[in-house]
């Protein structure tokens, strides 16, 4: 049974990475620390589990709402998504068997390439110039597969590399590739939580409240991304990439230290 003051704390934090997670993704940064504390005694893939379902909600809230209101194009949605959910099953089940630890310390270097590449352009990811010749969608089609692999493994800051790779690799906007990336998320995200649920690692008391605070907070988020546009979005998007640094290198640095 978890404490009044802590579940008011858990559903608090699922409101915010709900907000956060609509426009850039990385609500994980306080939803699943926010778990851990809560629930120190529970196993970690069970939080995890209870987490991702949380998450599932209020993705596929966002991923409605930017639907609504952003065109986006079916020649992505369709294949990216069944590649997300393989993805995302793979990456799930190679988990059981390597531990995603040993890749944390990389998680914190990949971080630092993305925001880098992303300051180093003043316009980078503010014109919606959309780009499928060539090899530009396999090439797309398959960053989509290795981040599902990724979420499935090990998951931080999933949606922000999704953004990252759309708006570098077919020319998405901002905005474009926030909401295409919440579609994509929506896939990888469920073909998680189908893994957690088959071997039982869900609170779904927990997760369903948490769940519906996630949906209330991704409203919010993206009404701001649909107001504010693709400027507001890349602030936000620079923002949430340097706390994910510092983030995780923070949980990588005991890697580091000698035994």
């Amino acid at each position: 049974m978890i404490p009044p003051l802590a579940l008011a704390a858990t559903v608090a934090a699922a409101f915010a990475a709900g907000v956060i997670d609509a426009m850039v993704g990385g609500g994980g940064l306080l939803q699943l620390p926010a778990l851990f504390a809560a629930l120190p005694g529970t196993a970690p893939p069970t939080l995890l589990g209870t987490s991702k379902l949380a998450g599932f909600m209020g993705t596929g809230a966002a991923a409605w709402r930017y639907g609504r209101h952003v065109p986006l194009p079916a020649r992505v949605i369709a294949p990216g998504c069944a590649l997300g959910i393989a993805g995302g099953l793979l990456g799930a089940a190679l988990a059981t068997h390597t531990s995603p630890a040993l890749y944390r310390p990389l998680v914190p270097v990949l971080l630092i390439t993305v925001l880098l590449l992303s300051l180093a352009a003043r316009g980078f990811g503010l014109a919606h110039q959309p780009r499928y010749d060539g090899r530009r969608l396999p090439a797309a089609l398959a960053g989509v597969s290795l981040i599902a692999v990724y979420d499935g493994f090990f998951g931080p800051g999933t949606g922000t590399f999704l953004m990252f790779m759309l708006i570098r690799v077919l020319g998405f906007d901002f905005l474009h590739a926030s909401a295409m990336a919440r579609v994509l998320n929506v896939a990888t995200n469920l073909a998680a939580l189908a893994w957690f649920c088959a071997h039982g690692t869900v609170l779904p008391a927990l997760g369903l409240t948490m769940g519906v605070a996630n949906v209330c907070g991704a409203l919010i988020g993206t009404r701001l991304a649909l107001r504010g546009g693709s400027p507001l979005v890349r602030k936000a998007f620079v923002f949430v990439v340097a706390l994910l640094i510092v983030k995780t290198a923070v949980d990588a640095w005991p890697l580091f230290r000698l035994p």
